[in-house]
């Protein structure tokens, strides 16, 4: 079950708003949420909620032992880490290593088939963020096992995140305070991600796939990057879209989430990018292993090797391909020479080629991202640059994608933060507040319909 679906709309979510507010009791509402959540896990992969389930008992314990055990505080946390990584590794890594031994010693060995548990990289690293937090002294364990699960399983953030600390909600678990105000705000929230997912990024993912399946060889540069910029809008408004959703959703039950996404596309330069989009998993790499490595406090040569480390992780956790792997590098790589390099320079030119030399990074970085084949990564590279001539107008017109240029454009100022700054600036004004949620509901509605028809409903970020 997606956010974006009929079922979740009609019938899972309001189903439990209801049972939810009509209960009183914080624990009768925690285990509300619970339920629902798993219930919500198990609509996608019920063959999987028993990893789930063990997965809230194993943490929950290991915290509590962690607290009461102070000697072995060290060997129960490491112990804790490894294990929750075992699961990332068996089911999301596990063909990928046996099918690289394979290649590289030249044997068969078959690793058995597994399907990838939904969420499985989101809720190891809740998991991995609260026993550490915990050995800090950072967060007290929680005692009840049920409002424990209540935080690692809660459908909000349980299959695409954010990245959730405990720390961000432990006061909440127990005392939050829910009221119309945040529900209505949360109402709100959730409507601009979902328009943002359904309208604006399933647009762009028809143009990017319709184009992207072609052979690169007979694409000239023109229809490469009417593509890849689509699928640049598309990853952006597909991510941000669903995290928008989620920290609605926490928020009509009273959790306030951190921001994950903060206009990415508006940055001068990578660093900055980097400072911008998904705000949770960076943040987690750089508290729990950037610094802990040393940070940049330092020699350059470590320095350098703790970036590559934590870029190496960051691409590897996107996806078992290589691809992922060369992307998560290729920043590392971008981000020692802006430090040690060409940062200064960057700074010093005009902020128009500053945002131009920014853009070109990241949309050639999701060229990266989009191609696991490297034969094909490699064609689509030269197809982009012009290697195939410069290309028609009129092949995108064959394509049938042509028509659908208006939207870049709608996608290009709903990438910056213009609309929102001239909403925070009038919505005192009740009549601008009105027309703003009137709009909304209009475009959620058409947006619902299209879902209902059956439309074009990838989501991007499930497979990682």
């Amino acid at each position: 079950m997606v956010f974006s679906s009929f079922s979740f709309l009609v019938y899972f979510f309001p189903l439990t708003c209801a049972a939810y507010f009509a209960l009183k009791n914080r624990t009768w509402r925690n285990i509300i949420l619970l339920m629902a959540s798993l219930f919500f896990y198990a609509w996608g992969e019920p063959v999987y909620i028993w990893l789930m389930l063990t997965s809230i008992a194993f943490n929950w314990f290991l915290a509590i032992a962690i607290i009461s055990r102070k000697k072995m505080g060290v060997f129960l946390l490491v112990c804790g880490i490894c294990i929750n990584l075992t699961s990332i590794i068996f089911f999301k890594y596990g063909n990928f290593i046996v099918e690289n031994i394979n290649f590289i010693v030249g044997v068969n060995f078959i690793f058995p088939k597994v399907s990838l548990p939904i969420g499985v990289s989101f809720y190891t690293f809740f998991s991995i963020s609260y026993l550490i937090d915990v050995y800090r002294g950072a967060v007290t364990p929680q005692k009840n096992i049920l409002f424990y699960g209540t935080y690692l399983s809660m459908f909000p953030h349980l299959i695409a995140g954010p990245i959730v600390r405990y720390e961000t909600i432990e006061h909440e678990i127990i005392h939050r305070n829910e009221s119309i105000n945040d529900f209505s705000e949360g109402l709100r929230r959730f409507i601009t991600g979902f328009c943002k997912k359904v309208i604006i990024a399933n647009t762009m993912g028809t143009i990017a796939d319709t184009i992207l399946v072609a052979d690169p060889t007979t694409i000239g540069a023109i229809p490469a990057w009417y593509a890849f910029i689509a699928y640049t809008f598309q990853i952006y408004f597909d991510f941000s879209g669903y995290s928008d959703m989620a920290i609605g959703l926490g928020r009509v039950f009273g959790f306030h989430f951190l921001e994950n996404f903060n206009y990415p596309y508006i940055s001068r330069s990578v660093t900055e990018f980097w400072r911008r989009w998904h705000i949770s998993l960076s943040s987690f790499f750089r508290d729990y292993l950037y610094i802990p490595l040393g940070g940049n406090r330092v020699s350059p040569m470590r320095w350098i090797l703790n970036l590559i480390i934590v870029w190496l992780l960051t691409g590897l956790w996107h996806g078992a391909s290589w691809n992922f792997i060369c992307w998560g590098l290729y920043y590392g790589l971008l981000l020692i020479g802006e430090k040690m390099l060409w940062g200064k320079l960057i700074q010093k030119i005009i902020r128009p080629l500053q945002h131009l030399y920014t853009i070109l990074i990241f949309t050639i970085g999701w060229v990266i991202f989009r191609m696991e084949d490297f034969r094909k990564l490699g064609e689509w590279l030269l197809a982009l640059f012009g290697f195939n001539g410069a290309g028609r107008i009129v092949d995108l017109d064959v394509m049938n994608v042509l028509h659908y240029y208006p939207w870049f454009f709608v996608a290009l100022i709903c990438s910056t933060p213009l609309i929102n700054n001239i909403y925070q600036r009038q919505n005192k004004s009740f009549v601008v507040s009105l027309l703003c949620d009137s709009i909304s509901v209009i475009l959620f509605v058409s947006a619902a319909t299209n879902l209902a028809t059956g439309g074009f409903n990838p989501f991007i970020y499930f497979r990682f």
